[in-house]
């Protein structure tokens, strides 16, 4: 494993059909490397007009690029890039720690370092919390969320995958078929929201929610 420090992920959160388009757009400017996947918005059609989010079916796209070509990607999404973006929602970044050395090089080989910028790090004014829960409790733990400040989120489907092991815990509900809830709230409120979620919804609940948050070093509004 590599460290590198400099080396970020950028979440971006779309309307549904519009993330190979969106791909393209980042090609340009010298972010290559990306997954995709599928998700559903849990906003009202209300708050999502607010947020600029679009409809409730989304496209997920994680890309990973030096932190100074990311930090110069975002910005151009706010100003240059904002009219060209294929639909509305949302991207931001977060640190990573370390990569694989095969993943370094690659990105390090496609990505012209000349058109990066000095990177420092920047004081964290949002977080994004995950939680993952048991598959048919994402309405009730998204309602306790958004009674202590969060405005609604994306989820993805998933399961566990050492179900064995786990089944093993004593005092846990868990089921195998699992929903990742995505987040992103004001720091300020993130001891909130999850303190909230874990005292009516953690582990030993029927919901079975596992949550951690990470810091959100920028973040642009797309569309």
């Amino acid at each position: 494993m590599k460290d590198l420090k400099r080396l970020v992920m950028i979440v971006s959160i779309i309307e549904r059909g519009n993330g190979n388009k969106l791909i393209k757009l980042y090609d340009q400017e010298q972010v290559f490397t990306h997954m995709r996947c599928e998700g559903t918005g849990t906003a009202t059609s209300e708050i999502m007009d607010i947020l600029g989010l679009g409809g409730s079916e989304k496209d997920i796209i994680l890309s990973f690029a030096p932190a100074g070509t990311a930090l110069n990607l975002l910005e151009k999404l706010k100003d240059d890039l904002h009219d060209l973006c294929p639909g509305r929602g949302i991207a931001f970044m977060v640190a990573m720690e370390a990569v694989t050395n095969l993943l370094a090089a690659s990105i390090g080989a496609r990505t012209k370092l000349e058109k990066d910028r000095e990177y420092e790090d920047m004081q964290e004014k949002n977080s994004l919390i995950m939680i993952t829960v048991n598959q048919g409790f994402t309405d009730e733990v998204m309602s306790t969320a958004k009674e202590a400040g969060a405005r609604g989120g994306t989820v993805v489907r998933g399961r566990w995958v050492m179900m064995d092991e786990i089944e093993q815990m004593k005092g846990l509900t868990l089921r195998e078929e699992k929903e990742i809830i995505l987040i992103v709230v004001p720091r300020e409120i993130r001891n909130s929201v999850m303190e909230a979620v874990n005292t009516h919804h953690g582990l030993q609940s029927e919901a079975g929610a596992v949550i951690c948050s990470l810091g959100v070093e920028h973040m642009a509004h797309l569309g």
